[in-house]
């Protein structure tokens, strides 16, 4: 069987890997440049990064930093037409997850007619048929692996949607681990778990692929055993850069493979309640991984062993029931609350979230075990009580 395997056309990785900016701005012939990125980056001078060497190098370059986590539709809305409006010919996203997919739909949706909504998976009629501006994508968080992505995530009234098409994917990648040494603790559990969440759900994906569990396998390694240091001394060079490297491999291998059940949960979770998305990731993983268990234990050992732990003597449903207690415990040991009640979410909204993730049947598709309306209120109850279900 002959399989699509879908990567950025270029990417730069590795410490000091924004030198090569300056290059990639000269190759795309760009003369008006709107750089999309977090007010937070421009207020402690990281913007100046990116900002600087082009306006030094005469290019007329805008700052765009109407960016909120969690972008709802309307902030997409205006930012198309703000693209729109001022005819830029390159488009520089710097920042997290909400700032680059901001900036792949502004790249994008410039040259498309109509509105962002008209382009939603889940209710849009239209579809993209132009390329759009170039787009250089430049994280700053590890994260959401959104620089080597087709996808751009919105937040709707009470869940998420996305717009998917392969001219979303940026131009360039520029992954240089030094953006992230001032990212604070929290900011940095979150969007780690949520890197480590794509590698662990592309590598059990009904999707997967021997080139996609490679790139999830190692993802898992190196974010499993930096990213506490990271946390917890974000000055470290060495955690920051597998961390960086970590992140980019799992965006790989969930662009490739595509995330599951997690993800469906927790769509809802920042739609209606506008909890951070990597958090939402992490509260869900171990239920949600506890709760599909049998339906793929042998993986699972292999991402126990991937997590640096040693596999001698334990059967296939022995390794993963302590998978499952492990990724719980690292949650746990990067200070984000493991319960739905430490997001302060009562029981009575159980029934609405589960309404929400059925409507994510794209993600839902790719679960090694169905998951139907029953299952999934399961897992959101298993989560609010804390309480670990073992089938």
């Amino acid at each position: 069987m002959s399989e699509k395997i879908t990567l950025p056309p270029i990417s730069y990785t590795g410490w000091g890997s924004l030198s090569h900016l300056l290059e990639e701005v000269e190759r795309l012939n760009a003369k008006k440049i709107l750089v999309i990125t977090d007010p937070f980056l421009k207020d402690i001078g990281i913007t100046n990064k990116v900002v600087d060497p082009l306006v030094e190098s005469g290019y007329s370059t805008e700052i765009y930093t109407d960016v909120v986590p969690e972008p709802p539709l309307a902030i997409g809305e205006k930012l198309v037409a703000y693209t729109r409006k001022n005819a830029f010919d390159l488009v520089i996203g710097l920042g997290g997850g909400s700032a680059l997919d901001l900036s792949k739909l502004a790249g994008v949706l410039a040259s498309n007619e109509g509105k962002v909504a008209d382009y939603l998976n889940l209710t849009g009629t239209k579809k993209v048929t132009k390329k759009g501006i170039p787009t250089i994508l430049i994280p700053t968080t590890s994260g959401t692996g959104s620089e080597v992505t087709n996808i751009s995530v919105l937040s709707l009234e009470t869940t998420k949607d996305v717009i998917t098409h392969d001219y979303l994917l940026a131009d360039v990648a520029i992954v240089d681990p030094a953006l992230t040494i001032s990212l604070p603790p929290k900011v940095t559990a979150a969007t780690g778990v949520d890197a480590l969440t794509h590698a662990i759900e592309s590598y059990i994906s009904k999707n997967a692929t021997p080139v996609s569990d490679a790139l999830a396998l190692q993802a898992i390694r190196l974010i499993s055993n930096s990213i506490r240091q990271a946390v917890f001394n974000g000055e470290d060079k060495q955690a920051r850069t597998d961390m960086s490297y970590g992140s980019y491999l799992a965006g790989l291998a969930f662009f490739n493979a595509g995330v599951a059940g997690v993800h469906a949960l927790a769509y809802p979770l920042g739609g209606q309640f506008h909890i951070a998305h990597g958090d939402s990731n992490a509260v869900l993983l171990p239920y949600v991984m506890g709760y599909i268990r049998p339906s793929c234990e042998k993986r699972m050992k292999d991402i126990y062993v991937a997590m640096g732990f040693s596999s001698a003597n334990l059967s296939q449903k022995e390794a993963s029931y302590k998978c499952v207690a492990e990724l719980k415990r690292l949650v746990e040991d990067v200070n984000i609350p493991s319960t739905l009640k430490g997001f302060n979410i009562t029981v009575d909204v159980l029934d609405s979230l589960t309404t929400d993730a059925l409507g994510q049947k794209r993600i839902l598709t790719r679960s090694p075990m169905p998951l139907l309306k029953e299952d999934i209120y399961t897992i959101y109850k298993a989560a609010y009580d804390g309480v670990i279900i073992e089938k």
